[in-house]
């Protein structure tokens, strides 16, 4: 009975250390929290939206307009979502830099990229429910990239549209993912996710310590609750002030014959459609995802010659020689970014050459001899172990990510051209 799953969810005591708030910033209890809220508001929702591309715009419109609080519990539903990616994401962070994800916890690690996976989902297939110009052209440009992948890629993209183009099979089925498929998935995977937590002692904190471990203990009801509660009060007292201040947003009816220009991604996508403007779809939709996903996969099963276990950032090396990984992925990136928006691609310089070859294969060979320099750089000056390596260049190469995503939000206008924000305001 002990060893039951409902019984390992919360401890009766736990190490002080773990209540100070720099060492989680209360992240997951916040995940779990938007949780909630979302599948609640997402229930009420649902009493009155109608998934068909005739209906759906009008249901949200009469939402918005005519029901008592309609616009209120949408405006919760978008802010709580938006939250949760930013959230998981700064959570999922938080359990790199330190190193909470070291065995035991591989497999909680690798389930939490699998819940990370499934937040981004939820927001993708909630995205189209509105049916406006907006979502409407930015899951054709997301399922679009599908035709790229070898072999099974013609398939997935019509298994993800329910036919050749996004129309009413694709509404039903994102709405079917996104009210049925995935919640199920969420309810499996999280309160399995929590108990690995509870299974490996709680968060990962440091294992040097001195005197004796049970004297930091304390008991988790009132210390650990009261945080908890805190934090999640504030939380959703600050979903509730941008609910009432700022609208979700509703565009125009979706109109299949009318491309927008510029037509984005949503924004935690624009990563890798700003990656597409530079590369062949096939490395960029394809390898770069696929390398990408199986480096943060082996991560817990590489042999680490020290244990950084709850410490942030390793060591005092160890944050330098992230800062120098972020500082030169930074630079990087804005290069890349400039000279290709006024430099001729590979594919205009040598056109004999398959596209494949010009615009994939030796923009990747640069991109691999780049890396390749900064890791002889990272190594050279500050001879980091391979803890503080792994580090290193998880820190690359999330910066050029985020770097990407900043660029495809905010610095690029018609026609993808790159601009300045204040000059898209004007």
């Amino acid at each position: 009975m002990n060893k039951s799953l409902i019984l390992h969810f919360r401890p009766k005591m736990v190490d002080a250390r773990a209540l100070r708030f720099s060492m989680t910033f209360g992240l997951g209890g916040m995940a779990l929290v938007l949780v909630f809220i979302l599948f609640f508001t997402g229930l009420l929702l649902k009493f009155y939206y109608l998934p068909f591309p005739e209906k759906a715009h009008d249901s949200i419109l009469y939402i918005r307009n005519s029901v008592l609080f309609g616009a209120f519990i949408r405006n919760i539903h978008f802010w709580s979502a938006n939250f949760l990616i930013v959230i998981t994401f700064l959570h999922f962070l938080r359990v790199f830099f330190t190193s909470a994800f070291h065995q035991p916890r591989g497999v909680n690690w690798i389930i939490g990229l699998g819940l990370l996976i499934i937040v981004l989902s939820f927001n993708f297939t909630g995205y189209l429910l509105p049916w406006d110009q907006l979502s409407f052209w930015a899951v054709t440009i997301c399922t679009g990239m599908l035709e790229y992948i070898p072999l099974t890629g013609k398939w997935l993209q019509s298994m993800t549209r329910g036919g050749l183009e996004v129309g009413a099979p694709t509404l039903s089925i994102f709405f079917a993912a996104h009210t049925a498929l995935l919640p199920g998935a969420m309810i499996i995977l999280l309160p399995f996710h929590f108990w690995r937590v509870r299974k490996a002692g709680g968060i990962a904190l440091s294992e040097i310590i001195d005197g004796d471990k049970e004297k930091y203990r304390v008991k988790a009801i009132p210390y650990l609750l009261l945080r908890e509660v805190v934090t999640a009060l504030v939380l959703i007292a600050l979903i509730l002030i941008l609910s009432i201040i700022f609208d979700a947003p509703t565009g125009d009816k979706a109109n299949p014959g009318l491309s927008p220009n510029p037509s984005k991604a949503p924004w935690y996508f624009m990563g890798f459609q700003e990656i597409l403007l530079h590369i062949h779809p096939f490395f960029a939709v394809c390898i770069i995802p696929v390398i990408i996903l199986i480096f943060l996969l082996v991560l817990p099963f590489i042999k680490y010659v020290s244990n950084s276990k709850g410490v942030w950032f390793i060591s005092g090396r160890g944050k330098k020689s992230a800062f120098f990984s972020f500082i030169l992925a930074l630079v990087l990136s804005i290069i890349v970014v400039i000279t290709d928006e006024f430099i001729p691609d590979f594919s205009a310089m040598l056109p004999g050459i398959p596209m494949l070859v010009s615009n994939g294969l030796i923009p990747c060979f640069i991109m691999a001899l780049a890396f390749a320099i900064f890791y002889f750089l990272l190594n050279k000056i500050y001879r980091p172990d391979r803890n503080e390596n792994v580090q290193a260049v998880f820190v690359f190469i999330f910066s050029v990510f985020i770097t990407f995503m900043i660029t495809g939000i905010w610095f690029r206008g018609s026609s993808m051209k790159l601009v300045w924000p204040w000059l898209l305001a004007g």
